[in-house]
Order: C-alpha cells, then structure tokens, then sequence
C-alpha cells in the first residue's frame, strides 16, 4: 500500500482515499453480510467517531507518503501507540506506567532526530505525520471502546462507510482523471489494505497481542529497502539512529504496558 500510495504522487492523497475506502467498502460489505452481521452495529456513535478518526489519519499519513521518504514516514507514523497509551489513559482510565514516558521521551528525541538531520522533511511534513499519528491513536481507542459492542468486520466495514461520502463528496470537485495504470494501482492499494486489516484482525484474534504487535515494525525494514531499490532513496546514519531510538521507545513502551496486562 505505501509504496502504491508513493508511486502515484501526482494524484492528490484524497483521491487515493477514496479509492481506498470505495474498495474496502464493497469488499467487506460482501463479507459483513456473509457473515450475517448487522452492517449498521450497535454502538454508532463510537463507530462513526471510529470512522471520522480513522479517515482524518489516512488522508494525512498519505500525504506524508507522498512528501517524505518512505522509511521516514512509515517510521513516524509508528509513534501512533505511545499516542494510543497516552489517550487511553484519558479515555479509558488506563494510564501509562511511569517508566513508560521515559520510552515516551526516547521514541520522541528519534523524531527530532529523523527532522533535525534530514533537509528532505519539512517542519510542515514532520507536523502532519504526528498529526495523524494521533489521530489514528484516536482511532485505536474507538476500536477498544468497541470491543463490547461489535464485530471486528462491522468495525472495519464503517471505516470506509463514513470516509466513502466524506472524502467522495470533496474528490467529485476537485478531480484528477487517473490512467489506466493508476487506475490499476488505486484498486491493488484498496486490495491490499483490506487483505491486511483482515489478516491483521485474524491475527489478534488467533495469538497474544504481545507475540503479533511485534511484526508491525518489520514495516520500517520493508519502507527502508522498497525506498532504496524502488525510488534511489537513501537514509543518513543518523536517519538511522533516529529510526532506531523511535522503534525502540515504541517497542519497550508496549513491553511495559503488556506486562501490566492492560
């Protein structure tokens, strides 16, 4: 999806979410009602906040994709879950263990370094990716409200029933006609969205969450050679360190929230 997302960055990052969406949406209408499931849910007001959340975060994280290296945008768009444990102290009265800001502190120290040493992210860039690194925290701690509520397949179906009209209403006035080729493109990143939250989902559903969370950040490996082979993009050795120091607060953070079995 991200290397997608990077290749078509002569259309606008609304558009390809509105692909995106329109493509997950009839897909995982099929399987809602396959399912037999109610598409609409139960608690709509934390689906539709889901929704509006989940939406804001995608627009923003693919404009990041399109303006930022790869391995930089998908890197910073990691710093999600100290948001996610930071709002659900807030939301869900879970709050971070005290050791966890110092892992807080560090994953943030690797985004200062990831902008302080590379001239190609802009304060703008770096502004949006944290953006939407909170909001798709926002979007985490909806789905966690929803555990009681509903299916993973009707929560995953609404994402795209709110963004479809949402970013569809705004894409029909400000459209860019796509080629053949990118009309190809934008339905694989539709595909391989939906495979992978699927997947994801399964994944949670089958294993620890302690012993699946971990396989999220082979991401920034993948984002790290796809940028090299695929857009002669290199990262300097302290890009690198900044990667690093990001991955290991994220990592020991959710070491420490798993221990205390939140």
């Amino acid at each position: 999806m991200n290397v997608g997302v990077k290749y078509l960055d002569h259309i606008p990052a609304y558009e390809i979410v509105f692909f995106r969406a329109l493509v997950t949406l009839i897909v995982c209408y099929f399987l809602v009602i396959r399912a037999r499931l109610n598409p609409w849910g139960n608690n709509k007001k934390y689906l539709i906040l889901r929704g509006l959340a989940g939406t804001i975060a995608l627009m923003l994280y693919f404009y990041t994709l399109q303006n930022m290296p790869l391995a930089s945008a998908v890197t910073i768009q990691y710093v999600s879950p100290i948001f996610t444990i930071i709002v659900a102290g807030l939301m869900l009265k879970e709050p971070p263990r005290p050791i966890q800001w110092l892992f807080f502190i560090v994953s943030f120290l690797g985004v200062v370094m990831i902008k302080g040493y590379d001239p190609r992210v802009s304060v703008f860039e770096l502004l949006v990716g944290m953006t939407s690194a909170v909001f798709s925290a926002l979007a985490y701690n909806f789905i966690r409200k929803l555990k009681d509520f509903d299916h993973p397949l009707v929560v995953v179906f609404y994402f795209p029933l709110v963004t479809v009209p949402l970013v569809g209403a705004y894409t029909v006035f400000n459209w860019v006609t796509p080629s053949g080729r990118d009309l190809i493109l934008l339905v694989l990143i539709g595909l391989a969205t939906t495979v992978a939250q699927i997947f994801m989902t399964k994944g949670y559903q089958l294993e620890r969450a302690a012993n699946i969370s971990n396989f999220n950040y082979l991401g920034t490996i993948y984002a790290i050679i796809f940028g090299y082979f695929l857009f002669a993009e290199t990262i300097g050795i302290f890009g690198y360190a900044g990667i690093f120091l990001i991955l290991f607060g994220v990592i020991m953070s959710s070491h420490f929230r798993q221990k205390t079995g939140t």
